[in-house]
């Protein structure tokens, strides 16, 4: 096994990458419109920002109630403005309403944009910007339901996804990076779901002319490894039908646990190669991840349907949510919107406890750390593999997405993602 090898990420990113400086809870940010925010306590990292609890400016203190948050960055750093540039085109919310209403939805699962601006504190100058206050992801969800989502679970976030996606596709952009933990629910409603992370979207039509099929050996992989579409892979910028070609590998994972390039993840071609196997021959794909009696059949048909669309055609939406709403209308009564949490077998799995830390995926046969190596994936896009955990943590960068373990006794395999952490926070996970 290497100790280094190259792999795509969310995305590529400068080597280097100043970090938010944290602002004291009451310091007010004015944006462009010369609308003050006050800022309240952190309640996260983003990249390398730092997400604020936040309220329109008055007397009173920001509490754990607050309806918004605001994400800061160095104002060099490249993540938020990339977000802003989709957020301030796309997510205003007259538009968001306008768009609910001719479409007659009850909700729509794009977070709300309120205002953005720069900031300057101590001599260096922030960007900052201001969106709806979500909740928790569905990653952590995932975890608790023991990596199942129920058939019902999976087919109603796929519905909510269709109608986010066309939505975001209808404004001009891709979002480029579709997964659990880019979804986040309501604060205020667990039943709605909102897609979050616009670092990656990519605006693939400028004035509604979609670009056409280019590949850059510079792009190669872009996006999260396991998820990303097979243009991607190519180097070929996102498109809508990259969206869904992610959609419908996070419901496979969602329904069955893991996908069958989830163990060389280390390994990019070889991902990319089973991935356009997997299209070439979507049924041999299916019965390797389901039994011949939990194959969903819909899933199979949405996957058809989407292999089957040019790289700059416009996706038959309507087409693909009726897929959907088949397979949902086989399981039960009708659909009533609320999304229910609980493992493929019925019961909220909770985390398990092991060596002395709360871990998200029990670690099979009882993993020791000598048997252990480490799989760390940088911002940087590199991979660093190791079994001493102390010369693990001194080849990371500053910052770490996910971390994989490997049982090198038995041969099995065991991943969970993780928010971007520091190398003090990632050693607290391992050791604490």
């Amino acid at each position: 096994m290497p100790p280094k090898a190259k792999a795509a990420g969310r995305g590529r990113a400068p080597a280097k990458r100043k970090l938010a400086e944290e602002f004291p809870p009451g310091e007010v940010l004015k944006d462009t419109m010369k609308k003050e925010w006050k800022l309240g306590a952190p309640i996260g990292q983003g990249g390398f920002g730092v997400i604020y609890l936040a309220e329109e400016n008055s007397a009173n203190p920001v509490g754990a109630d607050a309806r918004y948050v605001i994400k800061v960055e160095p104002i060099d750093n490249g993540p938020l403005f990339c977000e802003l540039a989709f957020y301030m085109r796309a997510a205003k919310p007259d538009l968001i309403q306008s768009w609910m209403k001719s479409k007659k939805l009850k909700n729509l699962g794009v977070p709300r944009y309120w205002g953005s601006g720069r900031h300057e504190r101590g001599g260096q100058r922030y960007r900052f910007m201001v969106i709806d206050r979500l909740g928790t992801d569905l990653q952590k969800k995932f975890e608790e339901c023991g990596r199942r989502f129920p058939r019902k679970l999976v087919l109603q976030l796929g519905l909510r996804l269709l109608d986010t996606l066309e939505y975001i596709h209808e404004h001009e952009y891709v979002h480029a990076d579709v997964k659990a933990s880019n979804l986040m629910l309501s604060h205020s409603d667990p039943n709605q779901v909102y897609l979050v992370d616009y670092g990656l979207a990519y605006r693939y039509a400028p004035e509604g002319l979609p670009k056409e099929y280019k590949e850059d050996p510079k792009k190669c992989h872009d996006g999260t490894i396991e998820f990303t579409s097979i243009d991607c892979h190519k180097g070929a910028s996102a498109s809508r039908r990259s969206d869904l070609e992610i959609l419908s590998y996070c419901m496979v994972q969602w329904l069955c646990g893991r996908l069958p390039w989830e163990d060389k993840l280390q390994d990019p071609l070889y991902v990319r190669d089973a991935k356009i196997r997997s299209q070439e021959n979507i049924s041999e794909f299916m019965a390797k991840c389901f039994s011949s009696q939990d194959k969903p059949d819909e899933i199979q048909r949405f996957m058809e349907e989407v292999k089957s669309l040019g790289y700059t055609a416009k996706p038959p939406y309507d087409k693909l949510r009726s897929i959907l709403q088949a397979g949902l209308k086989t399981i039960g009564p009708k659909e009533d919107g609320k999304l229910e949490f609980t493992s493929a077998s019925g019961a909220a799995a909770p985390p398990t406890k092991v060596s002395g830390r709360v871990q998200n995926e029990a670690m099979p046969h009882g993993l020791m750390k000598c048997q252990v190596w480490y799989y760390g994936r940088c911002h940087s896009g590199s991979v660093v593999l190791g079994s001493d955990h102390k010369a693990w943590m001194s080849s990371l960068d500053c910052f770490v997405r996910d971390i994989h373990t490997s049982n090198l006794v038995d041969g099995s395999y065991s991943a969970r993602r993780v928010p971007p952490r520091t190398k003090k926070q990632i050693l607290f996970l391992l050791m604490g």
